[in-house]
């Protein structure tokens, strides 16, 4: 039950996911630390708790929103107001609310105190209207006070002082905020001091000082505090103050330390961290043996969902049931773990959220390009997204592979580590997708102290189907040359070579067969005819073959000169067919593998796009063949130039049926054949342009996001002709002032269609540091295309 009956094994080639790779000339590093306190619960260091984790809302949203904490923004978007017309508004509300102040409080509007004379005793007025003592007295400052806060939350609110503020004052820097707090805090004071607010006298004037004695002073002191301390606070909050941040890490680490049965005592029944889908089934010893491993700081988020990923496979089949609980009752957090032995990555460079499956990427730009209710959100990709594949187009130094490659294979490793999917990712040797200890099998082709070879014909035991996969790497970029014809040519020899040795031919022995060498023909005949009748068949198959060699339009030739890139002396000993190696083969895509391909891309551009192409090629093969596709398959391309045939962008497009997806980036869409540039951009649910794009390239991606309807307003503005002298006096006198005529505005409101993005937006309006992003889920849901300032970008 360890391994959920889905992860047995250990060598690709005979059903086995393999151990890490570690190069037997080098001694492995270690993993983790040395010993030390348990593993924080998540990376970064600095975060929730596993129970705040496992407890956060994860509501159901549009595709792309992280949703751990998310809450959906309230309320719709105003119409924006121009900096002139926040001043007008501010200043002249302000005028009118001290006005209107000024009025009520010298009794210059009847019947204002009317309120609160029906409210308060008889007995505390006079006949004419005035305070009959101290207590009338103390009624009318509180009233008159209630009256100055109501005029000022009223005005403020009609003249959007807060947003006059934010726009006219903050928006100029720290330095502008703190003068304007300080600003309007001398001017409240000033009004206190001259009694013109009647806060002094309501609260010092009707104490009862004789009473008090010796405590007069300390009450004094206490009041000033009660009065001025919110006072004081509220114009540092103005001021940016924002005070003491963070939290102490005592309380945290105090509750996780105690023990799992007090916390139990005050936990809901449903709450995620007692695993009351385990106490439902009658498992209440598992159940608390796991609650006390996450009490105890004993468990990580990986653990936790593997342990889910475990449960849900039990509940499909019941029969693992006695299996699991004995599995979490010996080894706790521990249980079902990964056959490498892993519960977390060496080291994570994003942050993820392994229950919603998601990895963040960037926070949506906050600016009217991007939809209101999407602006200043956090942007995640998950396998619902990833699953309608994405094509990343960018020049190089946009970080294409630490914003976006290594984030995605990040979190795709944590979630194989967590049962969940399987990840390949192909990259040019140092690329930085992560240390060798992340992945389970490490590829280097080309370099002699690698563990792990590549097997060429992706585990295939078709002659055909080997031959298919064969013929688009090698030839499927070639213009000219019908694949179906050099698949055929292909599988002429790859068929009688195996019927004769049991085995597919190695390169050396493929490029003799291409080559039409008559040592290697002649010692296959033999084979073959050794065998009699049963072998006819194959020798029709070689006969053919030498009949076409030769011949107009024979694609043996470009096979043999393609194959002929890999038959290089840096090559020597890789592509094994013999049993003696220790290939990887896609065919392993069943298991919760980690794989990391390094092509020789310095020194065999040509070798490593012809293996590029053919991993894809295999892939798009072995995700569709999978018996079992429970688990999320994806392949991640760190450079995709001259990786796409007609062929495999078909392939990508039919990837989302069978529960897997790829990741291509490009620097140009120039590195793509010009007709398979449009079905490879309807081919992805995907699409993200980095900051630098060209505009050609920018077309490419604005025709793929369509048009959509916005409003317009077209302002004409009319010279106004004046017939009275004084009137054209003061037009006149205005004009030498402001240098302009006086003129009158006429505004005119339209629907039109345009461009989400245009190209010349793309190519100049996408700061560094960004990319425009639209997104698509499996089952359908959009995004438009969102301006997304990218993680690490400040």
């Amino acid at each position: 039950m360890d391994t959920e009956g889905t992860y047995d094994g250990q060598a690709t080639r005979a059903g086995h996911v393999p151990r890490p790779a570690t190069s037997p000339e080098h001694p492995p590093k270690p993993r983790h630390a040395p010993p030390a306190p348990p593993k924080p619960d998540h990376a970064p260091a600095v975060g929730p708790t596993l129970a705040d984790w496992a407890r956060a809302p994860r509501p159901q949203t549009d595709p792309g929103v992280w949703r751990f904490g998310y809450e959906p923004r309230k309320g719709e978007e105003e119409e924006a107001a121009t900096d002139r017309s926040l001043l007008i508004g501010a200043v002249i509300s302000f005028l009118a609310c001290v006005l209107l102040w000024s009025l009520l409080t010298n009794n210059y509007i009847p019947y204002a105190n009317v309120p609160l004379k029906l409210f308060t005793p008889r007995d505390w007025w006079e006949f004419g209207g005035g305070a009959a003592d101290h207590r009338g007295r103390a009624a009318l400052q509180v009233y008159e006070l209630l009256l100055t806060g109501a005029l000022v939350f009223w005005f403020s609110r009609l003249g959007s002082w807060s947003l006059a503020f934010e726009r006219l004052v903050t928006a100029r820097g720290p330095g502008a905020r703190v003068a304007g707090a300080a600003a309007v805090a001398l001017f409240v004071a000033m009004l206190v001091a001259t009694k013109t607010l009647p806060a002094d006298d309501l609260v010092f004037s009707h104490l009862p000082y004789p009473e008090l004695g010796r405590a007069a002073t300390l009450t004094v002191n206490l009041l000033f505090v009660v009065l001025y301390g919110p006072v004081v606070y509220l114009f540092l909050r103005l001021a940016g103050w924002r005070g003491p941040r963070g939290r102490s890490a005592a309380p945290a680490t105090t509750a996780a330390a105690a023990p799992a049965g007090l916390a139990a005592q005050h936990a809901p029944a449903d709450d995620p961290v007692r695993w009351p889908q385990l106490r439902g089934a009658g498992l209440s010893e598992a159940a608390d043996r796991l609650e006390g491993e996450a009490g105890g700081g004993r468990m990580n988020d990986v653990d936790y969902a593997r342990i889910h990923r475990a449960w849900d496979s039990v509940r499909v089949d019941p029969s693992r049931m006695r299996a699991f609980a004995d599995s979490v009752r010996d080894k706790g957090a521990g249980a079902c773990v990964h056959p490498s032995g892993d519960r977390d990555l060496p080291v994570r460079a994003a942050r993820h959220d392994l229950l919603a499956r998601q990895v963040l990427l960037g926070t949506v730009e906050d600016g009217v390009r991007n939809p209101y209710a999407r602006r200043g959100t956090s942007l995640a990709l998950d396998p619902d997204v990833l699953g309608t594949s994405l094509l990343a187009v960018g020049p190089s130094g946009t970080g294409k592979t630490q914003r976006l490659v290594r984030p995605v294979v990040e979190s795709l490793a944590l979630q194989a580590l967590a049962g969940q999917a399987a990840v390949v990712a192909v990259g040019a040797a140092g690329a930085q997708l992560g240390p060798d200890a992340a992945y389970d099998v490490v590829v280097r082709i080309g370099d002699p102290g690698s563990v792990y070879d590549l097997d060429l014909y992706g585990g295939a035991t078709d002659p055909d189907e080997a031959a298919t996969l064969l013929a688009e790497a090698f030839v499927g970029d070639v213009p000219g040359i019908d694949v179906r014809r050099a698949a055929t040519a292909l599988a002429q020899l790859l068929g009688p070579f195996r019927a004769a040795y049991g085995r597919f031919p190695a390169v050396p022995e493929l490029r003799e067969l291409l080559d039409q060498v008559p040592a290697a023909f002649d010692a296959l005949r033999r084979e073959l005819a050794a065998d009699g009748a049963a072998r006819h068949a194959m020798l029709r198959e070689l006969d053919a073959r030498t009949r076409q060699h030769g011949a107009h339009g024979d694609p043996g030739p470009a096979l043999a000169d393609r194959v002929a890139l890999l038959d290089r002396p840096a090559f020597a000993g890789f592509f094994d067919t013999t049993g003696q190696g220790r290939p990887f083969s896609l065919r392993a895509l069943e298991h919760p593998i980690r794989v990391r391909v390094d092509l020789p891309e310095r020194g065999h551009a040509d070798a490593s796009r012809m293996l590029a192409r053919l991993l894809l090629a295999q892939f798009n093969a072995a995700a569709a063949a999978r018996a079992d596709r429970s688990l999320f398959a994806f392949l991640a391309f760190d450079d995709a130039s001259h990786t796409l045939t007609a062929e495999t962008v078909r392939g990508v497009q039919r990837l989302r049926s069978a529960h897997a997806g790829v990741l291509l980036t490009l620097r140009t869409l120039d590195d793509v054949p010009e007709a398979l540039r449009t079905p490879l951009l309807g081919a992805v649910g995907c699409r993200m342009a980095f900051a630098g794009v060209t505009t050609w390239d920018g077309k490419r991606f604005a025709e793929a996001w369509g048009t959509e309807w916005v409003e317009t307003r077209d302002v004409t503005h009319r010279t106004v002709f004046a017939d009275q002298p004084l009137t054209r006096a003061i037009h006149a006198f205005r004009k030498l002032v402001t240098g302009k005529a006086v003129t009158t505005d006429a505004v005119t409101v339209r629907q039109v269609e345009r461009e989400r993005w245009s190209a010349s937006d793309l190519a100049h309006a996408v700061p560094p540091g960004h990319a425009v992003l639209s997104l698509t889920s499996v089952s359908g849901e959009r995004a438009a295309p969102l301006l997304v300032r990218l993680a690490g970008t400040a």
